[in-house]
């Protein structure tokens, strides 16, 4: 790997209309499996593949879905509108209690389902939902064990999120977008070559150099001692005006920031969108449990980094493969490690499910600033993020 370089990566706001999108898609996952379960019905059985658009005071939310019958479209609605409000959508081009709100979801294909529930199809344990590859990462650059790129572009985000919500700063609007360019030296991030922010602002007579000396003091508090000098290059609202934003400024779709829920461009990304999904689709969950098994490597000291790949095919219950790079320079060699990850943990979709405990309503949280760094919730939210099987990885080696 080089050792003297700059890279960059991005992050957008809760109110980006993409993240409303994947945002209110995830809150219609955590209702079927809260009311399912209400219910009486098993968690294992639910499934929601649930897609959402957002435009101007409209969204549109269609796909397929299984659970309790009670689940009305009224109740979809109510999340929907309720995930917007929220989030502090109450503009003229979008507002949660007056946005026209479409519903085009439906039952799951019988031909999809017969190959994921247990003892249907070919196989008599629960199979993949598609085939697909997935990746998992971590390194040593930040103390969540996340490249520095994305993880301090979302916490310039979480924290103005957290000044415009909690903290009065209400002339700022909920859609915004942040980019951080680090710079290495000898392979560690040393500091902050130049920073962008985007923000909207509800105070129409603000122009860049206000939003500039408003937002500025949160970057500072989020960035590490040191990072911004003199030589720092910055972009605050370069465009002069933002006040139309959100939906309303441009559509949105689930699953268009792939990247920006991942590691920001830092490693590879299997194509697949985590939001809207149940845990039954490996796009997620399997994605899930290769940024564990890679957190956990490299907090067990194994490895300053490594990359991991699943793959599965739809309706089988065990991955075709198991890759893992190290670039040749982990304390053991990959193919040992990929013997030990087979041993550690069971990578079958219901093993997935039961080790992580993903069957529960834990996915709107999930919806902006990336699904990966983040702390675990008591309630078993960010269960990926645990370091848990560390001691059993030394164990297998």
């Amino acid at each position: 790997m080089r050792q003297h370089y700059e890279f960059t990566s991005e992050s957008v706001s809760e109110g980006h209309p993409d993240k409303v999108a994947d945002r209110i898609s995830d809150e219609i996952v955590d209702l079927f499996f809260r009311e399912s379960v209400k219910d009486g019905m098993s968690p294992w059985d639910v499934r929601v593949a649930a897609e959402t658009l957002t435009t101007t005071n409209k969204v549109v939310i269609a796909g397929e879905t299984r659970g309790s019958d009670k689940i009305t479209n009224d109740m979809i609605i109510d999340v929907a509108r309720q995930a917007i409000k929220d989030i502090g959508y109450e503009q003229d081009g979008f507002h949660w209690n007056t946005a026209d709100i479409d519903i085009l979801l439906h039952a799951q294909s019988a031909d999809i389902a017969q190959g994921v529930d247990d003892g249907c199809g070919m196989h008599a344990e629960e199979g993949a939902g598609d085939q697909g590859i997935m990746f998992g990462y971590a390194c040593n650059e930040t103390p969540a064990l996340m490249p520095a790129p994305v993880y301090y572009s979302h916490k310039i985000l979480q924290r103005i999120a957290k000044a415009r919500k909690l903290e009065g700063k209400t002339q700022l609007g909920p859609d915004s977008k942040s980019q951080v360019t680090v710079r290495y030296e000898n392979g560690k991030p040393v500091g902050a070559s130049a920073i962008v922010l985007s923000t909207q602002h509800l105070d129409a007579d603000m122009c860049s150099e206000d939003v500039a000396e408003l937002v500025k003091p949160y970057i500072y508090e989020e960035l590490p001692d040191g990072w911004i000098t003199d030589d720092t290059i910055w972009h605050i609202n370069p465009t002069g005006k933002f006040v139309i934003g959100g939906p309303d400024g441009d559509s949105g779709l689930t699953g268009r920031k792939i990247i920006v829920d991942t590691y920001g461009g830092a490693a590879p990304h299997g194509g697949g969108a985590f939001s809207g999904k149940d845990p039954t689709k490996v796009d997620r969950s399997a994605a899930y449990a290769a940024r564990y098994l890679a957190k956990n490597i490299v907090a067990a000291g194994i490895s300053d980094w490594v990359n991991i790949q699943l793959s599965y095919a739809i309706g089988v219950a065990n991955p075709t493969s198991i890759y893992v790079d190290m670039g040749g320079k982990g304390q053991v060699s990959e193919t040992e490690l990929e013997r030990a990850i087979r041993e550690v943990m069971n990578l079958t979709p219901r093993g997935i499910r039961e080790h992580l405990q993903l069957n529960k309503p834990i996915y709107a949280r999930t919806s902006a600033y990336g699904h990966f760094g983040r702390t675990p919730d008591s309630d078993g939210g960010f269960s990926w993020e645990k370091t848990d099987l560390v001691d059993a990885l030394k164990a297998a080696l």
